[in-house]
């Protein structure tokens, strides 16, 4: 195994940083001028034990300050930003998907440079898959450092099949992927709640953990078939307008009420706005309204502003 440029220490400035699957936690320096070869053979530079990781799975080259990986033939495929590549060079924060490894690349310098040599990096990342369980997740890691959106495309890309367990602080959700592509999500096990719905809130959530569990083949209410890409830009397209919604509205937590007497006459509203009227009437929170609507969340919000706005909703 070449262990080239060991005490060149202070020349590192890239690394790899493994944040999901099973040497997640792990960190590799990539020194100035090398080459390191990944695979799940036993005398390469980067040893990944794992059925999906080829035997020499992928090359890395740190030549003049610019970083390549290189496909070498793997029967899985090696991503790049969820994009299958045969070669690319490689920027500060690009995540690689080798197996069901994620790496981020990182830039170190100064104080923050990485003093592991290659030996002790591959050390400490055989004793972080040793500390998984006897039977682990096949891929496990924190959203915040893999925006969920990031995450789907790359199991989608990848073509994985799965259930993703995502948990916030508060909620839990779980995305249901066969092949790549995703057929169902389900949210606290709501049934109120439809999948896409599920699926668009799931993807606001910023902070959490998810873990990707096998494949669970039981019936489910509705099965979606739009293609993944189409399903994450219709709901990052919601989001980014529920976003500005719901800044004119209560806290979701606050009591929603009728307003006593109404300001305006109810002949006013138009019909979908008389729907969320007299749905707010049968809840006790703002939120429980977004919950229990057949309506997605930025319907919601659209409806509920002028409700408020023009008196017909009090809130608190």
């Amino acid at each position: 195994m070449a262990d080239g440029g060991e005490g060149g220490q202070e020349g590192a400035q890239w690394a790899l940083r493994f944040i999901s699957g099973k040497y997640q936690g792990g960190e590799f320096p990539l020194r100035p001028n090398r080459e390191i070869i990944i695979g799940r053979s036993s005398d390469l530079d980067m040893v990944l034990v794992e059925d999906m990781v080829s035997r020499k799975h992928a090359k890395i080259t740190t030549d003049d300050q610019v970083v390549t990986i290189q496909d070498l033939g793997s029967t899985n495929g090696t991503f790049v930003n969820g994009e299958k590549v045969r070669k690319a060079d490689l920027k500060d924060g690009d995540r690689i998907l080798i197996g069901t490894s994620i790496i981020k690349i990182v830039f170190v310098d100064g104080e923050n440079t990485s003093h592991l040599t290659e030996t002790e990096a591959r050390s400490k990342m055989a004793v972080a898959a040793n500390k998984r369980t006897a039977a682990p997740k096949s891929m496990a890691g924190s959203i915040e450092e893999i925006p969920l959106p990031d995450l789907l495309q790359l199991l989608s890309t990848s073509r994985k099949s799965g259930v993703l367990v995502v948990h916030s602080d508060r909620h839990v959700g779980k995305i249901f992927f066969r092949k790549g592509q995703i057929y169902f999500t389900n949210l606290e096990n709501q049934f109120n709640i439809g999948p896409r719905k599920a699926l668009t809130r799931m993807l606001g959530w910023a902070q959490g953990s998810f873990e990707l569990e096998p494949p669970d083949e039981s019936a489910v209410l509705e099965e979606m078939t739009d293609s993944t890409e189409a399903m994450l830009m219709e709901s990052m397209r919601q989001l980014d307008e529920y976003k500005v919604a719901v800044e004119k509205l209560p806290d979701l937590g606050s009591p929603i009420g009728i307003a006593r007497p109404l300001k305006s006459k109810l002949r006013e509203l138009s019909p979908e706005e008389l729907d969320v009227f007299q749905a707010a009437m049968e809840v006790k929170t703002v939120g429980a309204l977004f919950d229990q609507s057949s309506l997605n969340d930025l319907e919601i919000a659209q409806k509920l502003v002028p409700l408020f706005e023009k008196g017909y909703l009090v809130a608190g």
